[in-house]
């Protein structure tokens, strides 16, 4: 995303917070950022595309913080999960996304309840995948039912200990309590066999072709991020990141990527790069006929 962009949606996002989505006009975002109206319509069509637009950041700077905090670490540390939780917990408080979430779930708009929706999924996702690492697989059958019961209790902990303390919030406290507790419900339900959630219900409820959005946008981010640092330091290289900006807005951010842009780009741009660079042009040409095929 180039800067530009995500400078406008870091300014929709103050003033979010400010004055709430709904109140907030496309007029008020203009003024703010300092952008004209023509500019606010190449990067968006409405209000509610930067609003998804601002969520698929926040998602993934929450993501990247807590991938971070796993490196080289043992997966089954409770400590490092717990970590991860108070770096989540810090940053929905930072960026109020709670609070943002709650107002526009009474948005009349199917994508953007889609998308909440989606999102919330994501993270029951992970917090399964994170006790599956902690618990072991023979807590299997009842790792969906603590992972949802774990959403709960500290989402609900941590709003009446906020009103409790107002500025004075220990989130580590919070974290650590809701994670005892999950702790020991899990050898409570294990013990006694009980379960509410059947574990495949979470696979019905994530389709597969969200894991494969997941992995394609993991994989462009790979390729496109070699091929930066392959044109690093040449009289190619502000022309060129550009054009790799362009490409990675249209396919991860654009709401209906426009295929001839894309691929008018790429081939301009295919013509001037090195050899040195053709493994990455080459996985970088079948991403973008992947996506157009399947789209």
């Amino acid at each position: 995303m180039n800067d530009r962009k995500k400078h406008v949606i870091m300014m929709a996002h103050q003033l979010f917070i400010e004055k709430g989505f709904q109140a907030t006009s496309i007029q008020d975002i203009l003024d703010y950022s300092g952008i004209s109206k023509g500019t606010f319509y190449n990067y968006f069509s409405s209000k509610n595309e930067l609003l998804i637009a601002l969520l698929k950041e926040l998602y993934f700077e929450m993501e990247q913080a807590q991938n971070k905090l796993l490196v080289g670490q043992d997966a089954s540390d409770l400590e490092i999960f717990i970590k991860q939780v108070e770096v989540q917990t810090e940053l929905n408080r930072k960026n109020k996304l709670i609070s943002l979430l709650e107002e526009v779930n009474f948005s009349n708009d199917k994508e953007i309840i889609h998308f909440i929706r989606i999102g919330q999924l994501k993270i029951l996702k992970w917090l399964h995948s994170r006790f599956l690492d902690i618990f072991g697989k023979e807590k299997e059958p009842y790792i969906l039912d603590c992972a949802i019961m774990f959403t709960g209790i500290l989402h609900i902990n941590f709003k009446y200990y906020s009103a409790a303390h107002e500025k004075n919030i220990n989130i580590s406290k919070v974290v650590r309590y809701s994670v005892s507790r999950i702790v020991s419900i899990m050898e409570d339900v294990a013990k006694s066999k009980e379960q509410l959630f059947e574990p495949q219900l979470l696979g019905h409820w994530l389709p597969k072709n969200h894991q494969q959005k997941k992995v394609f946008q993991r994989d462009i981010d790979k390729t496109i991020t070699a091929l930066k640092s392959g044109i690093k330091d040449t009289d190619l290289e502000d022309k060129y990141l550009e054009f790799l900006d362009f490409i990675q807005d249209e396919l991860l951010h654009a709401k209906k990527p426009r295929r001839h842009l894309v691929e008018n780009v790429f081939n301009e741009m295919k013509k001037d790069l090195s050899p040195t660079n053709k493994k990455e042009i080459f996985a970088l040409e079948v991403l973008i006929s992947t996506y157009f095929q399947r789209s």
